[in-house]
């Protein structure tokens, strides 16, 4: 397991937050606090304990040019504003100010330092710009768990520096669920994969198939493995570079024993977004596209993951975002909501549906890291993660 910052006294330490503060920012305006918040939890932690804090963050893709339309100082007045922690702004992320920022710090108040990916050095993890970053810190503690696949200065070259490291309360959890299902999962293990590309996800699934019981595949990849096999897709989206990866997916499930479910019946209409119709076929008609999963792939699905221990669950099971294409995504959302297991949804589309659904509330976990949590996944840990154990 992964250290965390209940682990570490850090009592009148000067500590380095990594936190994930790339909110939707709209005119300044912010439409979603929910990373501020999960946040919040470790930074009032440390103030409690009498650290002094500061938090360092990326806005954006500023591409290392200091471009003020993602600077950090609209998110510094908003945590004032909705009082969720005393905070002071910083318009740097190293240097001189930063130091003199620290040294007149009211206790219980932290420090929001400048969008940090202003510099080059740190998506490129330059030795010499971590060092700048670190020096003024006695600590560092990671609590972005949606940056912890990527070996930037910020997440990997300054904990490389730093003795005393350690996860914050949100990444010491994402740890502990992830680490459960590359570790040693309950069994039953289903995994529940959609979305839009085979080749997206090409390298979790075959992670999975070391791994899990049951795979059930939705979304327009579906589409993909249906044609492998020979039914007619329509005018699906249909990776033709894809079908001979697909044929060793499927040749690798049959021979580990892995069940990889396919749709059987789909919602279908003639142009992205036009009038539904049931297809109550495998095949698609031709001039027609799959936007979902229809219902004896749901009535399917739900029996399947029915006895399951352990369901992973990444990527929408057609177009949810319309409501006429939502009823496959919500269904199997609400399924996993009801089995009262451990479930881990991971990826921004999925956790999106398991909120329009309303099942947000019965999921285990909700992961914050949409690509982290599949390299997870995929590699059994993170860079960032890995480093905090060194």
């Amino acid at each position: 397991m992964v250290k965390s910052i209940k682990d570490l006294d850090i009592t009148g330490k000067k500590v380095l937050i990594r936190v994930d503060f790339n909110v939707p920012l709209k005119d300044g305006v912010i439409n979603d606090d929910t990373r501020i918040r999960e946040a919040a939890k470790t930074v009032s932690y440390a103030l409690e304990k009498g650290a002094k804090v500061a938090l360092v963050s990326h806005l954006g893709r500023p591409k290392g040019e200091k471009n003020m339309a993602y600077t950090l100082k609209p998110v510094a007045d908003y945590i004032n504003e909705k009082s969720i922690f005393p905070v002071v702004f910083v318009s740097d992320s190293v240097g001189d100010e930063v130091g003199k920022a620290l040294d007149v710090l009211k206790p219980g108040t932290a420090l929001l330092l400048e969008n940090v990916r202003f510099y080059k050095g740190e998506e490129k993890n330059d030795p010499e710009f971590a060092k700048e970053l670190a020096a003024p810190f006695d600590v560092f503690i990671n609590d972005a768990f949606g940056t912890c696949h990527r070996k930037h200065a910020s997440v990997y070259g300054v904990p490389g520096l730093l003795k005393e490291k350690a996860a914050g309360f949100l990444v010491e959890k994402e740890a502990r669920y992830f680490d459960k299902i590359v570790k040693n999962p309950e069994r039953p293990f289903a995994a529940v994969l959609g979305g839009a590309k085979v080749s997206d996800k090409l390298g979790v699934i075959k992670s999975l198939l070391d791994m899990a019981d049951v795979i059930l595949i939705g979304g327009a990849m579906a589409y993909t493995f249906l044609k492998y096999k020979g039914f007619s897709t329509g005018t699906s989206i249909v990776e033709e570079d894809q079908l001979s990866i697909v044929a060793d997916i499927l040749k690798t499930a049959e021979k580990k024993g892995v069940k990889l479910m396919l749709p059987v019946d789909h919602v279908i209409s003639d142009k992205f977004g036009g009038e539904p119709r049931a297809c109550p076929e495998v095949s698609i008609p031709d001039g027609f596209m799959g936007l979902d999963i229809g219902p004896e792939t749901v009535k399917e699905y739900s029996k399947a993951l029915e006895g399951c221990k352990t369901v992973l669950w990444n990527g929408p099971m057609g177009v949810f975002e319309q409501p006429a294409y939502s009823g496959g995504t919500f269904a199997i959302a609400k399924k996993l909501a009801s089995l009262g297991v451990t479930v881990i949804v991971g990826g921004g589309d999925s956790v999106s549906a398991v909120k329009k659904a309303g099942a947000a509330d019965k999921i285990s976990h909700i992961s914050t890291g949409g690509g982290a949590s599949l390299e997870y996944v995929e590699f059994g840990t993170l860079p960032g993660i890995d480093i905090l154990r060194a």
